[in-house]
């Protein structure tokens, strides 16, 4: 969803870095021409650093209605605009707001017990060991795959297809588009499986086959739960994470630029 920023001038602004010596030092010289004031009373949020700090960011404010705009000052900077210290406001009121819908990860644990994450990015499954996972998938509630032997599978959100997704030979995915990315790591069997593209509405769940023998571990973005027996993963609707992109490279462009680079 597409929507103009308006009457910046009037809103107030939090600038938050990450601790690299080159974000800091940007913090500081933008607080001295722009001013700042605590995040949790800030309007707009805007954060210098990779796209590290962007995921942190908006894990902090989800569903909190403050748009994050970031400048790149890291090594990874998918996720963020160019850095450029002058007419801030100006580039805060032509910006596009889009409006992101994170994962719930529910892990069943080795324990049995259930525990809940939210993953921006992806949700992966991945080995343990030197054991190959074994995993079960099904989509709302019919199994599609009876085993697949690999070093894990991620499903990635449109905003995530650009990451471990991309380096794992997923799609990339326009971030409006209605759809996640179903993306086995390293798949040995079935060899010429590359993965599904699902509607966002599915409902996945992955059961770890020969636990014991074939430990796996699950990650929601930076959370990581080990020797789990199973998850279930859908889109949060309910959950709204807001991030904000310069008019002239909106994530759309970047998206279609990412699919014509060779």
């Amino acid at each position: 969803m597409h929507s103009p920023v308006s009457d910046i001038d009037a809103r107030s602004i939090a600038i938050l870095s990450s601790e690299a010596p080159e974000a800091m030092a940007a913090a500081e010289s933008l607080r001295a021409d722009y001013g700042d004031i605590a995040p949790e009373h800030a309007d707009v949020i805007v954060a210098l650093g990779g796209d590290g700090l962007m995921l942190q960011m908006l894990h902090r404010f989800m569903n909190m209605g403050k748009p994050i705009y970031g400048m790149n000052r890291g090594s990874v900077g998918f996720l963020m605009n160019e850095y450029n210290p002058d007419r801030l406001r100006e580039r805060l009121a032509a910006a596009k707001t889009e409006t992101i819908h994170p994962l719930t990860m529910s892990v069943t644990a080795e324990d049995g017990g259930t525990i809940t994450a939210q993953a921006i990015n992806e949700v992966s499954l991945l080995r343990q060991s030197y054991q190959a996972a074994k995993l079960r998938i099904s989509i709302d509630g019919k199994v599609r795959l009876e085993e697949l032997i690999c070093d894990g599978i991620l499903l990635a959100t449109p905003a995530g297809s650009t990451a471990y997704n991309l380096s794992a030979h997923g799609p990339i995915i326009p971030i409006n588009a209605p759809l996640l990315a179903l993306t086995p790591i390293s798949p040995f069997r079935p060899r010429r499986w590359r993965g599904a593209l699902l509607p966002d509405h599915a409902s996945v769940a992955i059961d770890v086959l020969e636990a014991e023998k074939r430990p796996v571990n699950a990650v929601a973005d930076h959370v990581e739960f080990k020797s789990i027996q199973a998850v279930t993963i859908h889109e949060n609707k309910a959950a709204e994470c807001l991030i904000m992109f310069d008019a002239g490279h909106s994530w759309d462009e970047r998206i279609l630029a990412e699919q014509f680079r060779y």
